[in-house]
């Protein structure tokens, strides 16, 4: 039988905070130990108990005065839980030179290379972090596939088979969706219904589908082996009716004072997950109006950051944060920072990304255009194969990357063909193009 889980929490009964607290100012450089406490990352008592920050006091009565600091310095959300307790966060250091950076040009200039940005590569660079996306969020979901036959499938264009598949074009498609027509919109009830709808079409019976999970369906969030019961979602009522307060919330018509969109944003996430107000795909919808916000706020280029994808390196870091927001005085701040931090990354593999594609052998791109007359889409082709030899690309998967017609897109291959670059290849039905030796000689 599966057992709740519990955080680890210290013993702090015996402790007077109030006297403790006063003899620390006296003693110790109390600005020094709360930001250990919460820089670089914000920290729960299972790590913190590990840090040397004093010969004087011990770690509960150092934990005693972090708990009360973060509980003087923290807002109130309006995010809230069955007991009617709102959920708290705190502004930590650093926050608002991140927000000023994301603010600039509406986030554009995240990127170290944004001049490579241009309106010819911004829809390579937004169909990349969406397919990025909709594979790793699939994936933090159960989906079991790999990335390359993930992407090799979506570009192919074929339909589904198996059910992993179908979560990957879901989630793409609802992604799609999100960038080109949601984003220009407010969000009401039958539009959760239609994301979630998308989201789960043909993974979930048809009855589980636009309707709310009720208490009878006992949905809880545990461990593989369901050796422990990590979440177990509020009671239907409570999620129905707090469900309309957070479409009101994401309208921007609660009435609550300003908050910066991203922190918006990550609180949708998080109350979207905690509601948990369907049998399956909750954390994809979750993730999915976490987009959805950013992008309606003109926050273009998150279209470009996979997040999901860096949450795949640390998934039980973000079960956690779940955890811990929950269970520890409801701190909202342990879901803010640990999302702040991968937006952080993903900024930092995007940067990557973009300068390793400036600098892919430019002489090979001028060579390219002035010997041989490619376009860019060409280039951009020889360049895959150079890094990929065994790939191929056929006409509808050259169709869908670059979202050009089949006449055009057959140009470009035939073309590449009658130069020497690429070989046709007969399998079954299918024609196939894989790249020659001759493609060297654009990398000389």
């Amino acid at each position: 039988m599966s057992q709740i889980y519990r955080i680890e929490k210290p013993d702090l009964s015996g402790i007077n905070t109030n006297e403790i607290v006063s003899r620390i100012l006296k003693e110790e450089d109390i600005v020094k130990i709360s930001f250990k406490a919460s820089c670089p990352v914000y920290l729960a008592w299972s790590r913190f108990k590990y840090l040397k920050l004093s010969a004087n006091f011990s770690q509960e009565e150092l934990w005693a005065l972090v708990k009360f600091m973060r509980k003087i310095q923290s807002q109130k959300s309006v995010i809230k839980n069955e007991n009617g307790e709102y959920f708290t966060w705190l502004n930590l250091p650093g926050l608002e030179q991140f927000f000023h950076e994301v603010d600039l040009n509406t986030g554009g200039r995240l990127f170290a290379s944004a001049k490579d940005i241009d309106d010819k590569n911004k829809f390579k660079f937004i169909s990349r972090g969406i397919v990025e996306e909709a594979i790793a969020s699939s994936q933090l979901e159960g989906a079991h596939t790999t990335r390359k036959l993930a992407k090799q499938f979506l570009h192919e264009g074929r339909k589904p088979k198996t059910e992993a598949e179908h979560m990957v074009l879901n989630n793409y498609k609802s992604m799609l969706a999100i960038e080109q027509q949601y984003k220009n919109q407010e969000i009401d009830l039958d539009t959760i219904f239609e994301l979630h709808s998308m989201i789960v079409k043909n993974t979930i019976p048809a009855g589980e589908q636009r309707r709310f999970r009720n208490d009878n369906d006992n949905i809880v969030v545990s461990d593989g082996e369901e050796k422990f019961i990590y979440f177990e979602p509020p009671n239907s009522d409570f999620v129905k009716q707090e469900i309309e307060r957070l479409v009101v919330f994401a309208n921007d018509k609660l009435g609550e004072s300003f908050l910066h969109p991203v922190i918006k944003a990550i609180m949708l996430h998080f109350w979207m997950g905690y509601l948990h107000p369907f049998t399956n795909g909750n954390g994809r919808l979750a993730r999915l109006l976490f987009y959805w916000y950013l992008l309606k706020k003109n926050y273009w280029a998150f279209a470009y950051l996979p997040i999901s994808k860096i949450i795949r390196r640390s998934p039980a870091q973000y079960g956690n944060a779940y955890i811990y927001s929950e269970q520890d005085d409801l701190d909202l701040t342990y879901f803010v920072d640990y999302n702040i931090r991968k937006i952080k990354l993903a900024i930092k593999d995007f940067n990557i990304y973009l300068q390793e594609k400036s600098s892919e052998n430019k002489q090979m791109r001028k060579i390219a255009k002035t010997k041989y007359q490619l376009n860019d889409r060409q280039v951009q082709l020889m360049q895959y194969y150079c890094n990929n030899q065994d790939e191929y690309t056929s006409i509808k998967m050259h169709m869908n990357i670059y979202q050009i017609s089949r006449i055009t897109a057959f140009r470009d291959l035939k073309e590449l063909e009658t130069l020497g670059f690429i070989v046709a290849k007969q399998v079954k039905r299918n024609v196939y193009y894989y790249g020659t030796e001759k493609i060297k000689e654009l990398f000389k």
